[in-house]
């Protein structure tokens, strides 16, 4: 059974009646991609990111990879400190990636590399992920993806192509890399985004908005603190936001308990979500 736990059951209820009074029709899902739809963890240890196995097998020159490791040394303590504020995280994510881009950049890194990672090394989605998307799509709800993913839009967009799971309810807004004719990255757009400036705002000025902007209500999952806002700026009537703690401590227990509504324990798999989406639908 997947170890849940709820900080204020009484107002998750309330908020849950609130969604089902709207109406299935009436909402939409809002999730980060990397450690929330993947797993954290395989076999105990850290699920590898699409950058790191590009470093890992040598994909690209090696002062790219030892630059890389550097450059994720260097930062990635400070997004996950629950003690660091925001302002501090938003700042040190914008160095990081413009660093790790230009690195990219300067690789040529192509479509085909990506594409062949992500055919080639194991993308561990969350146990149930099948009906995750399945029900959303035969239901007709809108799931947005907002990620800070290193390798950019094509990454997700090519593990969901392995997976079979490219379905047209699905929209992916994530780092978008300029390309040459032979498919290698040669600058990247702007804004740059990274996980503690994404919100759906960004969504105002693409097609998706026209169909989510009367869906007041939204299921929101994520995975840090940045996640919690990705909602920020949207029109919503209520929102769920769920969390999962893939990195359990006291302290973190105690500093994510204040920013969401349903926490699932230990990398947990994403049964608990479907069963939150199933009672809504089939109000």
């Amino acid at each position: 059974m997947t170890e849940i736990l709820i900080p204020n059951p009484q107002d998750f209820d309330q908020k849950l009646k609130k969604i089902i009074t709207w109406w299935p029709d009436l909402f939409h899902v809002i999730a980060d991609f990397d450690r929330t739809l993947t797993k954290a963890f395989i076999d105990g240890k850290q699920n590898t990111s699409l950058v790191s196995v590009i470093q890992e097998q040598w994909y690209l020159w090696i002062d790219f990879t030892e630059q890389s490791r550097k450059n994720f040394d260097k930062y990635h303590p400070i997004e996950i400190d629950p003690n660091v504020s925001l302002e501090e995280k938003k700042k040190a994510m914008t160095e990081r990636w413009k660093v790790q881009f230009e690195l990219i950049i300067k690789s040529w890194l192509s479509r085909d590399i990506i594409k062949d990672v992500i055919m080639n090394e194991k993308i561990s989605f969350r146990s149930w992920y099948e009906d995750f998307f399945d029900m959303l799509y035969k239901s007709n709800i809108p799931l947005i993806i907002l990620s800070a993913s290193g390798l950019g839009y094509d990454s997700i967009y090519y593990a969901f192509e392995k997976i079979h799971k490219l379905y047209a309810n699905i929209d992916i807004i994530s780092n978008t890399f300029i390309r040459d004719e032979a498919g290698k990255a040669i600058a990247v757009r702007e804004p740059i985004v990274h996980s503690f400036n994404k919100d759906e705002t960004v969504v105002k000025d693409l097609p998706i908005y026209q169909e989510v902007k009367d869906r007041k209500n939204i299921i929101l999952l994520g995975d840090s603190l940045g996640d919690v806002g990705m909602a920020d700026g949207f029109d919503y009537e209520t929102i769920i936001k769920i969390w999962f703690l893939n990195h359990d401590t006291p302290e973190n227990r105690e500093k994510y308990q204040e920013a969401f509504d349903l926490l699932i324990l230990n990398d947990g798999p994403l049964d608990e979500v479907n069963k939150l989406l199933r009672s809504i639908i089939k109000s």
